[in-house]
């Protein structure tokens, strides 16, 4: 049995290994013309992106960001048996630092080299009787491609040369070739303002996208309300717990549509959104520009792209943490986790801010969330992941060109399918889960316990059953619109709740795949160290807001009297 695939061992594993942005995972998509699944590697913790064609699985490696994950993929490379192949990917751009790199990597296995961005480089009689002393040199293919426009030609070329494999051997030292070619700059690239172009680029599509679905979910959610409401009144007279789990204020006919209605949206724009960032080349500058602001809170430049994408969904955002480095990929997650308000948590919060007509509330909740996540981070991340050696990333500037359509959908289309086929069916999970203990009284039981709590955080009694039900799902920030809470509360008030809410813990969808993604001990730590920072953060915020708009009335009290 493999344990890559789980089918019969006469599948044979093609396992890519490449430095990060060289065009690895966009030449085995099209090499294979298949989707992705995700699988960890015979017996390792390493994540990686498997692709099935024919009799062969093609094994898609994290990228090497620097020397920890050459720890990582030689792991991987150590659990190849001799019928498996390496599939070597290096930039024609850069290929003496590539090769000078990773083949000590490979030394002993047997494969073949792809040698990306071939369109980069002038295809003349000299450049291919480089690659063809090389071939000679070593007994290894080197095929030139385009990963991006991938021709039937040099589909044909790869896999031909995939089935009569070399062997890299220690004697293979390959000449200096002094190719280095570099793209031409952007604003991205100016020392000012390249900065400030980089965060406006990353946060562009959140704030399209979250605008835009909770636009069009604000127009179809009466209509969905309209269409159920039948529905549940048909279902009303069914026993006692199955109407709880179908019809409660929980259930899946009750809640379930609401799931397609803002959420849906936010995960389909977002995900077409960075596809067409990653297509095109423009993330890797992106995350190149904000890298340096970023790492002193364990964090890299790619790394804040996944956080950002979590305000669409917080799974796929969590399952795309694969390709972090391995030693920032625990902040990441944590950060996602803390931080990242998904499409139903900010659409819930959103609702709250306008049920309260205080919509302006958004902007300082966004700012404190942002502020305390950096915090959050910068206290949790490990040395390592906050060292000034972690260069990270790319190598130079990458190669920008317009994306093509069937390119943004092969990138959107993992997020996509993680989304519908391993959130939704966790979320219809926990509706379940929350109609049981609804039913049972375990909420209210939890919310009794947790009602003299919330005076901790100068919040009224009735703000405990939304913080219990947040725990939960996200969308449990919802109930603070109940009349008797959301009209007694102040602007002040309003913001601390749903920030506590909202970061106390992550939801269970949120932590069950952290939990299948790294493993238990983990996140029992998460949640205790978000604990601690989510109660922190919120009392300082209650109590510390409380004291400031104190000061600003004595001190305009001052001038204000001496004046009259």
């Amino acid at each position: 049995m493999n344990q890559v695939t789980g089918q019969l061992s006469t599948h044979t594993a093609v396992v890519a290994i490449g430095k990060e942005s060289v065009g690895k995972s966009q030449l085995i998509a099209s090499l294979t013309q298949k989707p992705a699944y995700s699988s960890n590697f015979r017996g390792t913790t390493v994540a990686c992106e498997t692709y099935r064609d024919g009799d062969r699985t093609f094994v898609d490696t994290p990228g090497i960001l620097r020397q920890s994950d050459s720890v990582t993929t030689a792991t991987v490379l150590n659990r190849l048996p001799e019928s498996d192949t390496v599939l070597l990917v290096v930039q024609a751009t850069h290929i003496d630092e590539d090769l000078a790199e990773l083949l000590p990597l490979v030394q002993g296995k047997r494969g073949v080299v792809a040698v990306t961005f071939w369109d980069k480089v002038r295809a003349t009689v000299e450049a291919m009787e480089v690659l063809k002393r090389l071939r000679q040199s070593s007994g290894i293919g080197f095929i030139p491609v385009d990963a991006r426009h991938l021709s039937a030609s040099d589909r044909v070329q790869l896999l031909e040369a995939l089935s009569s494999p070399g062997t890299f051997t220690q004697e293979f030292k390959p000449e200096p070739i002094g190719w280095w070619i570099e793209p031409s700059p952007t604003v991205l690239e100016h020392r000012s303002w390249g900065l400030v172009a980089a965060i406006l680029l990353l946060l562009l599509p959140a704030i399209i996208a979250v605008g835009t679905a909770n636009a069009l979910a604000g127009f179809v959610e009466p209509l969905v309300q309209g269409l159920t409401k039948p529905l549940v009144e048909q279902l009303n007279p069914l026993p006692s717990l199955l109407r709880e789990i179908l019809v409660g204020r929980y259930g899946l006919v009750t809640m379930g549509p609401l799931l397609f209605v803002w959420a849906v949206p936010t995960v389909v724009l977002y995900a077409l959104f960075l596809g067409a960032y990653k297509a095109s080349g423009l993330i890797d500058r992106i995350t190149v520009a904000i890298h340096p602001l970023i790492l002193p809170f364990g964090l890299t430049g790619r790394d804040l792209v996944r956080v950002i994408m979590g305000f669409g969904c917080n799974v796929p955002a969590v399952i795309n943490t694969r390709a972090c480095s391995s030693c920032s990929r625990g902040t990441c997650i944590s950060a996602i986790a803390f931080g990242s308000a998904c499409s139903y948590q900010f659409g819930a919060t959103l609702g709250v801010f306008a049920a309260a007509q205080l919509p302006y509330l958004v902007i300082p909740y966004l700012l404190y969330l942002t502020v305390t996540t950096l915090i959050y981070t910068r206290l949790t991340a490990p040395k390592k992941a906050r060292s000034p050696l972690n260069k990270l990333l790319v190598q130079g500037r990458s190669f920008l060109e317009f994306p093509h359509p069937i390119a943004i959908w092969r990138e959107a289309r993992s997020t996509l399918f993680q989304f519908f086929l391993q959130a939704i069916p966790i979320f219809l999970g926990i509706t379940i889960i929350a109609s049981l203990l609804d039913w049972l009284g375990v909420l209210s039981l939890l919310s009794g316990v947790l009602r003299p709590v919330m005076g901790l955080f100068r919040l009224p009694a009735e703000a405990a059953l939304p913080v219990v039900f947040a725990s939960i799902r996200k969308d449990g920030i919802l109930l603070f619109t109940e009349p008797n809470v959301v009209g007694a509360l102040t602007p002040l008030q309003i913001l601390t709740a749903v920030y506590l809410a909202g970061v106390i813990l992550p939801c269970l969808v949120t932590l069950l795949t952290i939990v299948r993604e790294v493993s238990w001990r983990f996140a029992l730590k998460l949640l205790s160290q978000q604990v601690v920072a989510g109660v922190s953060f919120s009392l300082l915020l209650a109590w510390g807001s409380a004291l400031f708009e104190h000061l600003m009335t004595t001190l305009l009290i001052c001038v204000i009297n001496p004046l009259q």
